[in-house]
């Protein structure tokens, strides 16, 4: 799979109150047609305002959550990106919200990669949080406790689906 050609022309929102961080997303995604902001209101009303292929929110500083909120409304795909907000818990509540991806900013510079996992599975009527287990396991096995989490995470995600089960 070619991330770069599967994201090429995708229309992203990219919410984010860390300019450095939206400024290496944009070079990053460089194909796709992108929309940023560094604060809440700004994030909402773009989400309000335009349709999005997809939408990436930081939890911390940009109150992703209520961010999630909107974007699940409109029915618009949302991951969930972030540094200070990593946790199991936080993970458990992007699922249960209807976030499609939960991913570390320690892994950023995957991000075609994980797009790319989101708009397959869509295609394919999977969930991307299967495909988020696989990818991602071993790196929140590290940060969580144990292939345990794993074992526990899939359970839950399947069990509480999110939007895209």
């Amino acid at each position: 799979m070619n991330p770069e050609k599967s994201l090429q022309g995708k229309r992203l929102l990219i919410v984010d109150d860390e300019k450095d961080v939206l400024d290496v997303l944009v070079e990053l995604l460089e194909t796709c047609q992108i929309d940023t902001a560094t604060s809440f209101q700004e994030g909402k009303r773009l989400l309000l305002e335009n349709d999005y292929d997809l939408v990436i929110l930081d939890i911390m500083g940009v109150r992703g959550f209520d961010l999630l909120k909107i974007a699940g409304e409109r029915k618009l795909p949302a991951m969930m990106l972030t540094a200070h907000g990593l946790s199991e818990e936080n993970f458990q509540r992007s699922v249960e919200e209807g976030a499609v991806y939960y991913a570390p900013k320690d892994e950023m510079k995957k991000i075609a990669t994980f797009m790319a996992d989101v708009f397959e599975s869509i295609a394919k009527n999977k969930s991307p949080w299967e495909r988020l287990l696989d990818r991602l396991g071993g790196f929140y096995d590290r940060r969580f406790g144990g292939t345990d989490w794993r074992k526990k995470e899939l359970e839950f995600v399947i069990k509480k689906g999110g939007r895209y089960m």
